[in-house]
């Protein structure tokens, strides 16, 4: 029986058998006990599947990961300790030293500073490109040694819509995947997969949890790219891995070789797993991302319409509305909501904006986005604080831009907040 994406909230990942429990089991141990040597040998050669150390695996976070995987409609996941792990992971399983790799140069500004600062320490060239670009224009940006391309479904904090079907074609015509960072849509928004992405990544801290109570990140993938017909790019999938006897991820787990070599070797050498109580504070926020989302996106829609009104406007961007830039891709790739996040900008100057800003009484000023409370934050001067004014505009961050998050509040007691402060705001 297909499950609707709704029942898959509640139910996909755990099914208790006679006289279980009915939520899911936090197992809130760092080991596990085997009956012989022999058993947990296995384990560690890969022969078998099991646990043996939370460090890599855990049943709980398992668990939740094969939620998210199947809410995605990927064929499995793996949980990090933040989103920022996530992506570090998904990208460097098939990334080392002396690659290169391709990005969106509108991303967010921590996920910028990994790949444009650490990476570059770590041996891996980025070259970042405008997503709005052509195909050619695209094309022309990779070399031999190009490993994949990423991006996000909806950019943060500019809230650009993905081309995710022309970045697919792009990748796949070069033989190489396409990674997207799907934290602000959401599953229930929009599902990359079945646009042509190969590799789906959330910070699960945002909407997934939705209540700000736990950090954590996933990769989800597809099982849907073909590592051996582009064996020569991946070795670290397609030739032996010395570590493990010289074991063939593709060869001994085919669909599941990517997922298995980002557990079993990155896991295992960088540890940065999410706790099994974290998981379990996932899994519940997991279960109301359905009823969460339509709100937040009809909410987000009335507010960003209200905006329109205010004389101190100089823009908004939110890709709901009819006349925004990115309205056309968001009826495509977004069709049941854009998120509750926006960027907008008043005239006035960063003064008008702090004095807006330290005026809201509902709205919070905080550097956290996309969970059940509204608030907002000036990225210039907090999250993309490292860039310059050159970099800012590079990644799409207008120096005036605040970003707004609309939550779980009432939308009239929102907008009630908005107004107060643009009143005292005026008076300066």
């Amino acid at each position: 029986m297909k499950k609707s994406i709704g029942t898959l909230c509640v139910h996909a990942g755990y099914t208790p058998k006679n006289g279980e429990s009915r939520q899911m089991p936090i197992v809130q141990s760092t080991t596990f006990k085997y009956n012989s040597s022999d058993a947990m040998g296995r384990l560690f050669d890969l022969e078998d599947s099991g646990y043996f150390y939370t460090r890599l695996q855990n049943p709980t976070n398992d668990m939740v990961a094969a939620r998210i995987a199947a809410l995605e409609g990927g064929i499995a996941g793996m949980l990090t300790s933040s989103g920022q792990a996530a992506n570090f992971f998904a990208c460097h399983n098939i990334c080392d030293a002396g690659d290169h790799m391709i990005t969106t140069s509108a991303i967010y500004g921590g996920t910028y500073n990994l790949f444009s600062t650490s990476f570059a320490k770590l041996g891996i060239e980025v070259t970042f490109v405008d997503q709005d670009a052509s195909e050619e224009e695209l094309s022309a940006a990779f070399r031999p040694n190009t490993k994949l391309v990423f991006s996000e479904t909806l950019s943060n904090p500019g809230v650009k819509v993905l081309d995710i079907e022309k970045l697919a074609r792009v990748a796949h015509s070069h033989g190489v995947p396409l990674i997207v960072d799907n934290t602000f849509p959401t599953p229930i928004n929009c599902r990359p997969i079945e646009f042509g992405a190969d590799i789906v990544t959330h910070s699960t801290t945002k909407y997934m949890d939705g209540h700000g109570t736990t950090v954590g990140g996933v990769i989800v993938d597809s099982g849907n790219f073909d590592w051996e017909a582009n064996a020569e790019k991946f070795p670290g999938l397609c030739t032996p891995d010395e570590s493990y006897h010289g074991l063939i991820y593709t060869k001994k787990f085919g669909k599941m070789a990517y997922i298995t070599k980002a557990t079993s070797q990155l896991m295992r050498d960088f540890g940065a797993i999410q706790a099994p109580q974290n998981a379990f504070y996932l899994g519940l926020g997991l279960q109301t991302l359905h009823v969460r989302m339509p709100y937040i996106n009809k909410s987000a829609l009335e507010i960003a319409k209200f905006f329109q009104t205010v004389p101190e406007l100089k823009w908004i961007h939110y890709p709901g509305l009819e006349g925004d830039a990115e309205h056309q891709h968001a009826m495509k790739y977004l069709p049941d909501g854009c998120s509750g996040v926006m960027a907008l900008a008043l005239s006035g100057g960063r003064e008008f904006a702090n004095r807006f800003m330290d005026a809201l009484q509902l709205i919070t000023i905080e550097t956290h986005v996309a969970d059940c409370h509204s608030c907002i934050l000036h990225p210039a001067s907090h999250t993309h604080r490292q860039l310059s004014d050159q970099q800012l505009i590079e990644a799409g961050v207008d120096p005036d831009l605040m970003r707004l998050s609309i939550g779980l509040e009432d939308t009239a007691d929102i907008i009630a907040d908005i107004q107060q402060a643009l009143d005292v705001a005026r008076k300066g």
